[in-house]
């Protein structure tokens, strides 16, 4: 089996060689090779130690020399060499207290998570596969090298990445692996929010972003987000609803393109119902104040899993108005715009029309109408520019402060009424018209 390595990976390959060292290009640059992806990085594993590494190349970056990585550079790429080790024991569910360089190949794919990541290849040798990596790609299953307990026990995070792969991939778990998950998965609690909410990330923006549901499955989400427990646990009685809360998720998350914030969108926007849910006298549901609730809610999930302060706030924004449904006029749709950006809107717009496919069949074709009338009656505002901000009014404080007003709090309640009525009648949005309007608001104006 013939692999085209990049040139660069070719260059510091055949330079080891050339040097007496054995040198492979490694792991998933040859899994994604094999299925015909275009591999995002190329690693390279080899006998020579770190210190050997670095004399033999003149641009080199101690990225992990402890552990036997050093960065190769050629102008602003960078490839991963690391010396063929055994790991020592694991302390804390991820790192090995010690690592043994060795100068055996097979010793080193042995350590590594699962089969599909753990080949090898050069073109002195072929391709290295003591796994059979590349049956289990036929065969499309996720399973562990060696022991699966043994692999989550050395990291636990590697359960949650089983489940990022299948998903990636469109694999099955393969069954020794998956009872090793249900058996160790309480042990995710070891591992630090950053490390789980990459791997999250990496699950939602995959084909299958619905494959969170095996992580539910396997007692992961119980530990790192408990929240989606409770949504999977709460049904929904009710004639716009088929599923429940959690089920609704899953349908919402595979109808949103795959952007990070859309898809954690999804993910929380009905995470406050379980809190919500009150049964009337006809055994139907309800979850008053959800969107608002789950606004909170979701704040404190993302803060919990360390995601950045920009995104903690655009998607609680989202969640907020999710399921805001103005009546459609150009006035009430003006002052929807005012509430929510106009730079939301869009995304708005993705997320209630994903809300709505995941729901059941009643009334849908209605309510997918009322979201495209609702879209464009957003586009006629935009085209025309119409103001839906104040940062847009014709006038502002230094205009109001020449005609005679101090600054202050009286300022600001003019600019708010300014706007107000902006709201009302666009036409009004010029210097003259909004000048006259704070004159006959305001008689001590001159």
């Amino acid at each position: 089996m013939k692999i085209r390595l990049p040139e660069h990976v070719r260059q510091i390959i055949l330079r080891l060689e050339k040097e007496g060292y054995e040198a492979y290009a490694v792991g998933g640059c040859i899994r994604d090779t094999l299925l015909g992806r275009t591999p995002q990085d190329w690693d390279i594993t080899t006998s020579a130690c770190p210190r050997a590494v670095k004399e033999l190349f003149s641009h080199t970056v101690d990225t992990g020399i402890r552990h036997g990585t050093v960065t190769v550079l050629f102008g602003r790429q960078g490839y991963e060499v690391t010396t063929y080790r055994i790991d020592g024991e694991y302390e804390d569910g991820r790192h090995p207290k010690s690592v043994t360089f060795t100068g055996e190949l097979a010793e080193d794919l042995k350590r590594r998570d699962f089969t599909i990541n753990a080949m090898a290849y050069n073109e002195t040798q072929g391709l290295v596969d003591e796994f059979d990596g590349t049956g289990d790609l036929k065969r499309g299953i996720i399973r562990c090298v060696g022991s699966p307990l043994e692999r989550f026990e050395e990291d636990a995070l590697r359960m949650l990445r089983a489940v990022r792969f299948a998903a990636q991939l469109g694999f099955d778990i393969e069954e020794e692996t998956r009872a090793a998950v249900l058996a160790r998965s309480g042990t995710i609690a070891k591992v630090s929010a950053e490390r789980i909410q990459m791997e999250l990330v990496k699950l939602l923006l995959s084909p299958h972003p619905d494959m969170i549901q095996a992580a539910y499955e396997l007692g992961l989400t119980k530990v790192f987000l408990p929240e989606f427990d409770r949504m999977m646990e709460t049904d929904q009685r009710s004639i716009h609803h088929c599923y429940t809360v959690g089920e609704h998720t899953l349908c919402t998350l595979k109808e949103v393109p795959a952007d990070k914030r859309l898809r954690l969108t999804m993910l929380l926007h009905d995470v406050a119902k379980p809190c919500c849910k009150t049964t009337d006298e006809n055994g139907q549901n309800h979850f008053k104040g959800h969107p608002q609730e789950g606004e909170k809610l979701a704040g404190e999930i993302l803060r919990r899993l360390k995601f950045d302060n920009d995104t903690r706030a655009q998607v609680c924004r989202l969640i907020r108005y999710h399921d805001d449904r103005p009546k459609l006029s150009p006035r009430n749709v003006r002052r929807a715009v005012s509430r929510i950006g106009a730079e939301n809107m869009p995304d708005l717009f993705a997320v209630k029309r994903a809300d709505t496919l995941g729901q059941s069949m009643h009334q849908r074709d209605e309510k997918l109408q009322y979201i495209r009338d609702y879209e464009e009656l957003f586009h006629k505002i935009q085209r025309e520019g119409q103001c839906v901000s104040k940062k847009a009014l014709a006038i502002d404080g230094r205009d109001l402060i020449a005609m005679g007003m101090k600054p202050g709090k009286e300022l600001g309640m003019m600019l708010d009424t300014l706007f107000e009525h902006v709201l009302e009648d666009p036409s009004l949005n010029t210097k003259e018209r909004l000048s006259e309007l704070a004159h006959k608001l305001d008689s001590r104006l001159i």
